[in-house]
């Protein structure tokens, strides 16, 4: 990941296009939402893990061309990118924007390992890594909340109303507590194994979380209760964590998943897993992200109880897995 310090500094007499660096680039990360989904939305605390593993990259070379992108989606000039990368766009013109310099004469390179539309957080690394890597190319370095505010700005465009969590997850080195806009970074010596299983199928977060919302309008008493339920899974996790206590969490993720069934935020292809899952040992199982597609998250005991689990959820049509291993928790 980006590893940024400073400030969002004055760029002083010489504007930010007389400063501007040759070649530079940055990086962010995958997450994966352990336990706080939907719940989030409403005010609800959230513990989301880094995934090291999965990361995404842009570089900035300077041009004497208009503004260009170069993704798998589209290489061209970004004033034609097509409307899938209006959020990668926007971080772009609004890193660019309050840094006081030029809309031209860089081009921004888009190369990663993190699948789009899989609930890991890959709208937000992306937007965290270009931001990042513009800001370096005119000789700034974001620090933490410059950087939040600013991936925030394509993290609107990409979903609406987005709580920060991911924002604020795609560049935390340790496992994260968030609530209401508010982190706290939670250190871990937790001795289990997350298995993220790729459903193949892409998610659907604005539209799961829109139909949240309607069935909370419709019937509140029932779905307040629901997400009541999900806060308090979601805050005894956190000591599960800090505990090692790997049973208790793992039946929390059971019990979580089924109250997101119930808030229809799944998908047969994720039930089918959960079960593949359990079947295969796993001490828990549930959809991480928005749902209705995207991934899956496991905890196994050991670490050869994770390649069990992998490759029975591979075996049952999972498209990929990887493993969290805990040295990618510890701060």
């Amino acid at each position: 990941m980006a590893r940024l310090s400073g400030r969002l500094q004055d760029p002083g007499p010489d504007t930010a296009a007389q400063r501007v660096v040759a070649q530079v680039s940055a990086s962010a990360h995958a997450k994966v939402i352990l336990l706080g989904e939907h719940a989030v939305v409403y005010g609800g605390p959230a513990v989301a893990l880094p995934v090291h593993s999965l990361t995404l990259t842009a570089s900035v070379t300077r041009t004497d061309r208009p503004l260009w992108i170069d993704s798998v989606l589209y290489r061209g000039p970004v004033a034609a990118a097509p409307a899938q990368l209006n959020a990668p766009v926007t971080a772009i013109t609004a890193t660019l924007a309050a840094l006081g310099a030029p809309h031209a004469g860089l081009a921004v390179r888009i190369d990663g390992e993190i699948p789009a539309e899989r609930g890991l957080g890959s709208s937000a690394a992306v937007a965290a890594a270009i931001s990042a890597a513009v800001a370096r190319s005119c000789g700034v370095e974001l620090d933490e909340q410059a950087l939040f505010a600013l991936v925030q700005t394509a993290e609107r465009v990409a979903h609406g109303n987005p709580s920060g969590l991911d924002a604020r997850s795609v560049v935390s080195e340790t496992a994260m507590w968030f609530r209401a806009g508010q982190v706290r970074r939670l250190g871990s010596t937790f001795g289990g194994v997350f298995v993220i299983a790729d459903t193949g199928q892409t998610g659907g977060t604005r539209g799961a979380v829109a139909d949240v919302a309607a069935l909370k309008a419709a019937e509140p008493a029932r779905i307040g209760g629901i997400l009541a339920r999900i806060d308090a899974h979601t805050t005894a996790a956190a000591r599960d964590l800090a505990a090692d206590d790997r049973v208790s969490l793992g039946r929390r993720m059971a019990e979580t998943h089924e109250l997101l069934r119930a808030l229809t935020v799944s998908s047969p292809q994720l039930d089918h897993l959960v079960a593949a899952a359990h079947a295969a040992g796993a001490l828990g199982a549930k959809l991480t992200g928005g749902g209705r597609g995207g991934c899956l998250l496991a905890l196994a005991d050991t670490d050869a109880d994770a390649t069990r689990v992998a490759a029975a959820l591979r075996a049952a049509g999972a498209e990929r897995t990887w493993l969290l291993h805990p040295g990618d928790l510890a701060a």
